[in-house]
């Protein structure tokens, strides 16, 4: 329903959504659901930026929240409890990317209930809240049709975070934890590409602060996240408080692989995906996996 409405129409829409299952947690004044609609288009150097209001924000820098800092993995599917429970005991791995929500994610997610995130949780494991959704105008991606408008960018990430908050409540996990933006790789070079990109992951933050939730963003070095790192220097925001890059390098590092600054995303907000799908076999069970450092924010 969400897709049809104008901009600032969609900006109230999804304040009401966020709130609703939660008003006395979220209630806000009037005012800021008008600033939730204002994009203010500014310019700095060579970068055209966006910068939005942030009427969450305050609220987050108090919140508790929950830092892992080891190897993880990301699966399509959630593995079964049974693989999970053997793999805590027997694999090198403390943390797990589940893809929690999205019209476009790859794989379908039987496993994945409220039940399992309970039982993966008192295993020991930390989860990375993944949602897969609108890509790149620019991607070359025919299994992922569905693309960012240029014009409406920051309305749709509104959108796509009130369905993350959704799918992360509907799982068990609460205000206080982050949840990641899948952004495949695309082409570098294209300026209006990324800066719809950009826009969506600063309407995506805007209403997940709001809802109380972490931002997070996930893309490739050579696009999305040199993209978000070049934004960040022109003062476009709000930005995901945390960082996930592929760089598919085998390197068990979070030092940005050369497209991060030494002062982007410090202090626990980088993750590093470092190999792509493969087979491992840890207690005699086998799965195919990504294989990842963090040093960020996890599930509370």
């Amino acid at each position: 329903m969400l897709r049809y409405l104008r901009p600032a129409a969609v900006s109230a829409a999804v304040l009401v959504l966020l709130v609703a299952n939660d008003a006395s947690a979220h209630r806000l004044p009037a005012a800021l659901a008008g600033a939730m609609a204002g994009p203010a288009a500014t310019s700095a150097s060579k970068h055209r930026v966006t910068v939005l209001a942030d009427p969450g924000r305050a609220r987050l820098t108090i919140a508790p929240h929950t830092v892992f800092t080891g190897s993880g993995f990301d699966a399509c599917s959630a593995p079964p409890l049974g693989a999970m429970r053997v793999w805590r005991g027997a694999s090198p791995y403390g943390a797990v990317g589940i893809y929690t929500s999205g019209s476009q994610r790859a794989c379908a997610q039987p496993e994945l209930t409220r039940e399992w995130v309970r039982e993966a949780r008192a295993l020991g494991w930390r989860l990375m809240p993944t949602h897969v959704g609108r890509q790149a105008p620019c991607a070359d991606r025919p299994d992922k049709p569905d693309r960012i408008d240029p014009d409406n960018a920051a309305a749709q990430g509104q959108e796509e975070a009130a369905e993350a908050v959704h799918g992360a409540r509907v799982l068990g996990l609460g205000p206080g934890t982050p949840i990641y933006l899948d952004i495949e790789a695309y082409q570098p070079g294209d300026a209006d590409c990324a800066k719809a990109v950009i826009d969506f992951a600063e309407g995506w933050t805007q209403a997940l602060h709001l809802a109380g939730y972490f931002s997070g963003f996930y893309s490739s070095v050579d696009s999305g996240i040199t993209d978000l790192a070049d934004a960040a220097r022109a003062g476009a925001a709000p930005l995901p408080d945390a960082v996930w890059y592929a760089r598919w390098d085998n390197r068990s590092s979070t030092d940005g692989s050369g497209a991060l600054d030494a002062d982007q995303w410090p202090e626990h907000r980088r993750a590093h995906q470092l190999t792509g799908s493969k087979a491992q076999t840890w207690g005699g069970v086998e799965l195919d996996v990504d294989t990842d450092q963090l040093d960020t924010l996890v599930a509370r």
